[in-house]
């Protein structure tokens, strides 16, 4: 009985440690974080917002624009062996009839039409072409990490970080809101990272920075303290 207690109080000095030293990691981590962003919005804050705002234009114009998965229809009435359906690829492009590879993702389907009739005007004598879209891949986003709910959503309509949060059940016991990452596809060779504070937005009642999902988002709720020593907590509460 005496061994048992002096082990559970061992346990209890080492968790007081642990924790300690993660809230002090933790705080330096957010002074770095917070003068590092603050350098950085001094330097790249008129290039990031209008590259940005053009991005979010692009999703918000009213029209759909192709994504890969995308299947469309191109049907030319007077040439019918131009006929074809595509595919997009993974990486954007389409295979076509009498044509290099043509890259059609964020474009829309009047847009494809027009780069279609200008590419084919180069060998056919006033090209007529309908483009119909068959098959499209609606806008998601994918929570992960210490959320109720993973998995893939779909954005239906202006969707902000907090409301995605809410629709995947939201964050777990242990979870560190102080550090949520959304994962953002800038290019198709660029990916950017956003960290935010959402329990601060929570503190302050404040959504002014609750940032607008667009679509391929994907969030991502980090462990907090508590959450990385849930195993060691387990291991006491068996004493």
């Amino acid at each position: 009985m005496q061994r048992s207690t002096i082990h559970r109080l061992a346990l209890i000095g080492l968790l007081l440690g642990v924790i300690s030293a993660s809230r002090a990691v933790a705080q330096a981590a957010q002074q770095a974080d917070a003068s590092a962003a603050q350098r950085g919005n001094v330097e790249t804050a008129a290039a990031d917002a209008g590259s940005a705002d053009n991005e979010w234009t692009r999703w918000t114009s009213g029209r759909y624009r192709i994504t890969p998965g995308d299947v469309l229809e191109l049907s030319f009435p007077f040439v019918p062996e131009l006929n074809q359906a595509v595919t997009v690829q993974p990486d954007g492009y389409v295979s076509l009839k009498e044509l290099p590879d043509m890259r059609i993702q964020g474009r829309t389907v009047a847009q494809v039409k027009a780069d279609l009739l200008d590419a084919y005007g180069q060998f056919v004598r006033d090209p007529v072409v309908t483009v119909t879209l068959k098959e499209f891949q609606g806008p998601y986003f994918i929570a992960g990490g210490e959320v109720t709910k993973p998995g893939r959503y779909d954005l239906r309509g202006a969707t902000t970080l907090t409301e995605a949060l809410a629709l995947a059940g939201g964050p777990v016991r242990g979870a560190n809101l102080s550090r949520v990452v959304v994962f953002r596809r800038a290019t198709d060779e660029q990916l950017e990272t956003k960290q935010i504070d959402v329990r601060s937005m929570y503190a302050k009642r404040d959504l002014s920075e609750d940032l607008l999902l667009r679509p391929g988002d994907m969030l991502f709720v980090p462990k907090g303290v508590l959450g990385k020593l849930a195993p060691m907590l387990e291991v006491l509460r068996r004493y």
